[in-house]
C-alpha cells in the first residue's frame, strides 16, 4: 500500500505537511508514515544527565506523535505508521526512505517565510536528484482551505 512519509515537529507549517499527506492517502488510497526524530544531544559530561535530557526529548517527540494519530484518525479516519528515531534527521529521513519500501512520497513543510528548514533545504537541494521517491514541499503560507483544495 502506498504511503506517504511526513516528518512533523512542533511547527505550523509540519502540521500542514501532515494535513495534505492525509488527504492524499485518503484520496489515494495510501496511507501515512509519521516521523519525528530526536536529535541526539549534545555531550555531557555526566552521562545519566546527557540520557535524561534523550528521554525527555523522545518523551515529548512520542506525545507530538500521538497527538498527529489521533487527528489523523479522527479527521481521516486513518491510523498511520509511527516512527520515532533518535539521530541526525536527513540520515533519519534517508534510512526510513529506504527500509519501508512503501513510501511514495516525502512530504515536508516550508516555513511561511525566510529559511525553509534544514530538510526542505537538503531534500530538495543537494539531495533532490537522488531521491527514490518525490518529494512535496508545502508551503508554510497555505491555508487550511488551500491545502484542502490542493490535496
Amino acid at each position: 500500500m502506498r504511503s506517504y512519509l511526513v516528518v512533523i515537529d512542533e511547527s505550523d507549517e509540519s502540521a500542514l505537511a501532515m494535513r495534505f499527506a492525509a488527504r492524499r492517502a485518503a484520496r489515494t488510497g495510501g496511507k501515512v508514515h509519521v516521523l519525528a526524530v530526536v536529535a541526539p544531544q549534545e555531550f555531557v559530561a555526566w552521562g545519566g544527565a546527557q540520557a535524561t535530557m534523550e528521554d525527555e526529548a523522545r518523551a515529548r517527540a512520542e506525545a507530538l506523535v500521538a497527538g498527529a494519530a489521533g487527528t489523523l484518525a479522527l479527521e481521516n479516519g486513518i491510523s498511520p505508521t509511527i516512527t520515532v528515531r533518535l539521530g541526525k534527521d536527513i540520515d533519519v529521513v534517508r534510512d526510513v526512505i529506504a527500509d519501508d519500501k512503501e513510501i511514495v512520497a516525502l512530504v515536508l513543510g516550508a516555513a511561511a517565510s525566510g529559511n525553509p528548514g534544514p530538510l526542505v533545504s537538503h531534500f530538495a537541494g543537494s539531495d533532490a536528484g537522488t531521491m527514490g521517491c518525490p518529494v512535496f514541499i508545502i508551503p508554510g503560507s497555505l491555508s487550511i482551505e488551500d491545502i484542502d483544495r490542493l490535496s
